[in-house]
């Protein structure tokens, strides 16, 4: 969508001709603006006048405009606005007939918005701050001033009615003194037969009435004001809880790739208002005439709600914790300034099982069982001056051991769910009683081994991305949409890997064909179920692996290795080989693309198209390189080593969009040390290396490494080493063995140490404990 962001800001001061020829009636703006999300996503690109065959992806295009049109309608609850989206949805049916025409029309649409744009930075000098992504209002988390505002003034309201009630007594009692005296001195003159008049008399009985009818009115307006002020602040209190809950699920959302601002700051603020609201309404009721036991009540429940939901876990525990290792966590409370002086405050943390969790329902209920032992589980509460925020953070905790509970079926002990469970007792300045203060972390998963890692890693995310904000601890669904499982991966990918470009339809197809196992799917497959097991507890069909383990290999090779090149567009990224062969078909021989493995593990390829023994052409592809491989050689120099691939998907020359990726400098000649100089270069094998010892991928896969589209060829497109006589080591994508003294080569399979048969690696610690203690031996 940051095509469309930019073009929203150059769009004012682009002639009303050019907006008429850019969006026309059958594509109009509000099209572009209300799908913007959504057509930039899509592969426009890749349809061309020339190809018909293109008609059927076309039409499914259209359909999915139409759709997603209908629906913004239903969901919009302006009216005008949904009329105006019925309309255009029923006016793209007019492409129809030609649904060709329509991606046409928005692949120029686009081309023409890029062109605009970068004519923008010379044309319009003002416009080049537009590129740059807006900076953060700094109101934007503010608390709602005016709700608080209001509640203020409330407040002073109901203190000047207090003042005026007693400005009014005051005056009352003096006129009552006047009245008794006057009545003493009217007895005395009637007694002396002395006529004296009654007019003042009269005055001060009708100004103490005056004054005690005014008393009532105030008062009664008082109570009217403090009933006002009170549901007022439940009101705000509640939207202030809310925000609070909200602020939570997006830190737990966080984990998947959820933006979050983990600023806290704005809630302490709204914290500290709404307590000394509540300390100034609790006054006030306090100083009322009469008691008044129902506002006293709602202001003591509201009060203790904000003072235990003022905990916060601003620094959540890893949720994948391994036992005997040490993390750290902190938690903050928001209202720390107004903790009362004196004994400090300790927390304590403890670990829970998902069923203690559930029963933590009601305050005071403290899990009765201890299912772990955790070491340098305490910490105080520290006021930091500075950053005006009072934590307790607890430094190297560590997970001694753990108590499983009785497991179902087949359940692991990586799907297991525990907790961090904090808590205290406080005193708040103004208050007569402490109060017990507990708050759990998020979901947690302990392992003992590394090797259970990306298994808990599976079960954790399926817990932050489909669970629901208010559910009981740790309830998930075992099923839920494609739609969703989609959204998460493409949110999970492009967190980790630390990219904006995010997964196309095209690599969303090709993943739920993956992972339904349906290689023929097409159509709307969004809202099919995808299950817990089908993402990380069954091996997919012929592998040896999960869904979640492989995609998660891939996610880990690109943000190791191939960030810059996927976030450049040179990677296509999840495609099927009916996909791929229907992309490459007609291409000119030597056009390739990057796809990642289907059958390894953190894997990336190279298909291209190459000539057949009769004439015609195939699809070839390389055998995937993995981590290791890219740690020896990256990406770049492997594919400007291979000269017959020199196009990149659809038709740019390799060397203009890889060259800033090649890194291999001139060899330097050493004339001192008297050896020759070697480099790593790749070669990819012909028939004649095909006996050697290779790496393939398994016999199933028809996009493994020596798969031809081209049915019947018996190339062999796999890479292999050889010393060239410019005295530069040529490598293929792996290694593989060198002639030792008397020409004896090793076996790569006998010797898994490949060109150190002396050093025997293969038998080493079992465990990082066993290591642990060969580290310290040799150390002594």
């Amino acid at each position: 969508m940051a095509q469309w962001t930019q073009m929203k800001q150059l769009i004012p001061y682009l002639a009303t001709q050019i907006l008429n020829e850019l969006y026309s009636p059958s594509f109009p703006m509000d099209v572009r603006c209300y799908l913007a999300n959504w057509i930039e996503e899509q592969r426009w690109e890749d349809f061309e006048t020339e190809k018909v065959d293109q008609e059927p992806q076309a039409l499914t295009l259209l359909d999915q405009i139409i759709s997603c049109l209908q629906n913004l309608a239903g969901q919009n609850p302006n009216v005008v606005e949904r009329m105006r989206l019925q309309r255009i949805s029923r006016n793209m049916n007019m492409f129809r007939s030609q649904p060709f025409q329509l991606v046409l029309t928005v692949r120029d649409v686009l081309r023409k918005e890029r062109e605009l744009l970068s004519q923008a930075s010379t044309q319009f000098p003002a416009l080049a701050r537009f590129s740059q992504p807006p900076a953060q209002d700094s109101m934007a988390a503010a608390p709602p001033t005016r709700d608080v505002d209001l509640l203020v003034l409330k407040v002073l309201e109901i203190q000047d009615c207090r003042q005026q009630i007693h400005q009014l007594q005051e005056e009352l009692n003096w006129e009552r003194q006047n009245y008794e005296s006057m009545q003493g001195t009217l007895q005395q003159t009637q007694t002396n037969g002395m006529d004296t008049s009654m007019s003042e008399v009269t005055k001060l009985q009708t100004n103490i009435k005056q004054h005690e009818y005014n008393g009532q009115v105030i008062a009664k307006k008082r109570v009217q004001l403090l009933q006002e002020a009170v549901s007022s602040l439940e009101k705000c209190q509640s939207r202030l809880i809310n925000s609070i809950k909200a602020w939570r699920w997006e830190q737990h959302q966080a984990t998947i790739g959820h933006p979050f601002d983990d600023n806290l700051s704005p809630l302490q603020t709204w914290c500290e208002q709404l307590l000394g609201v509540n300390g100034k309404l609790r006054q006030e009721v306090m100083l009322a005439g009469e008691p008044i036991p129902e506002l006293q009540e709602r202001l003591g429940r509201l009060l203790q709600t904000l003072i235990q939901s003022s905990l916060m876990v601003d620094k959540q525990p890893p949720q994948v914790i391994k036992t005997q290792s040490k993390f750290s966590t902190t938690v903050r409370y928001l209202l720390g300034e107004k903790v009362a002086p004196g004994k400090p405050v300790l927390f304590k943390a403890q670990i829970i099982t998902e069923a203690q969790a559930r029963n933590l329902g009601q305050l005071g209920s403290l899990p009765s069982e201890n299912v772990g032992e955790l070491i340098n589980n305490t910490a105080i509460l520290e006021h930091n001056t500075s950053g005006k925020s009072t934590c307790a953070t607890f430094r190297n905790m560590s997970i001694k051991k753990i108590k499983r509970a009785d497991r179902k079926g087949s359940e692991s002990v990586t799907e297991e769910k525990f907790a961090l469970f904090f808590t205290t007792e406080i005193s708040i300045t103004g208050c007569d009683i402490p109060y017990r203060i507990q708050m759990i972390s998020v979901p947690v998963v302990v392992i003992v081994h590394g090797s259970q890692d990306n298994n808990a890693l599976a079960t954790i995310i399926w817990d932050c991305a489909f669970s629901e904000p208010e559910r009981i601890p740790f309830l998930v669904p075992e099923r839920v949409p494609w739609k969703q499982m989609c959204r998460t991966l493409n949110s999970k990918f492009m967190s980790e890997v630390g990219t904006q470009r995010c997964l196309d339809n095209y690599n969303q197809h090709f993943l739920a064909q993956k992972i339904f196992d349906k290689p023929d799917i097409a159509g709307d497959y969004s809202n099919m179920l995808v299950s817990w097991a089908q993402f990380n507890k069954e091996v997919l069909p012929g592998r040896p692996f999960t869904f979640w383990q492989w995609f998660d290999g891939v996610i880990e090779l690109t943000k190791k290795h191939l960030k810059s090149y996927w976030s450049d567009g040179l990677i296509f990224g999840f495609i099927g080989k009916q996909h791929l062969h229907l992309i490459l078909k007609d291409r000119p021989n030597g056009t390739f693309l990057l796809r990642f493995s289907d059958s390894e593990i953190g894997g990336i390829t190279i298909a291209y198209v190459a000539p057949s023994e009769n004439g015609g052409q195939k699809i070839q592809n390389i055998q995937p390189s993995t981590k290791r491989d890219l740690e020896i050689r990256s990406l770049g120099d492997r594919i400007q080593d291979i000269d017959f691939i020199t196009h990149v998907y659809p038709d740019l020359p390799k060397n203009d969009v890889f060259r800033k990726y090649y890194t291999d400098n001139p060899l330097p000649r050493d004339t001192t040390s008297g050896y020759l100089v070697v480099s790593i270069q790749t070669k990819v094998g012909v028939e004649a290396h095909c006996d050697s010892p290779q790496r393939s991928e398994t016999p199933q896969d028809n996009n493994s490494s020596f798969y031809s589209m081209d049915q019947g060829n018996g190339a062999c497109a796999s890479p292999f080493y050889s010393l060239s006589p410019n005295n530069q080591f040529q490598t293929p994508f792996q290694l593989a063995p060198v002639p030792l003294q008397g020409g004896m080569y090793p076996d790569p399979l006998s010797n898994p140490n490949g060109l150190f048969p002396g050093s025997d690696m293969s038998q080493g610690p079992t465990s990082e404990m066993e290591l642990e203690e060969i580290l310290n031996t040799l150390s002594e």
